[in-house]
């Protein structure tokens, strides 16, 4: 048997995995990485993206919308949003795609001469549409 850790994946709503795995690949703010056994200790943020996990018995895809991720001897994802890959379809990406747009809205007109919000606002809003290829759905196109 292949070296494993625990992984615990929650989002506010529910806890979607509890489970030993092999890796699991985060979409980090600063960059995708990948989690191992005996990683170093870390916390990062997440950004819009594909969480996999990849576990004795395969891979399973959740999609995230932001949260935070913590590596020590296990892995701990507190996510804002999840869910499982096969569970979005068109319409939810497109809610999740309208939530990340009404936010970049919010965010550009709270702090209209400041751009580092709302360049971070429209960063996950482009990240959010993103997801939608990464997943094969037809990218819905933001008004920036």
């Amino acid at each position: 048997m292949a070296e494993t850790m625990q992984f615990d994946l929650v989002s506010p709503e529910r806890s979607l995995m509890s489970a030993q795995v092999k890796s699991v690949q985060i979409p980090g703010a600063d960059g995708d990485m990948t989690a191992m056994p005996n990683h170093a200790p870390l916390i990062t943020t997440l950004r819009p993206g594909i969480l996999t996990v990849e576990t004795e018995k395969g891979t399973e895809e959740f999609v995230v919308t932001g949260g935070f991720a913590e590596l020590g001897e296990g892995l701990s994802v507190l996510a804002e949003r999840a869910l499982p890959k096969g569970d979005v379809d068109q319409a939810t990406y497109e809610a999740m795609v309208d939530e990340a747009q009404s936010t970049y809205n919010q965010t550009k007109e709270t702090f209209k001469n400041e751009p580092g919000p709302v360049d971070d606002a429209a960063k996950l809003l482009s990240d959010m549409v993103a997801v939608g290829t990464h997943i094969g759905l037809s990218p819905k196109q933001p008004s920036l």
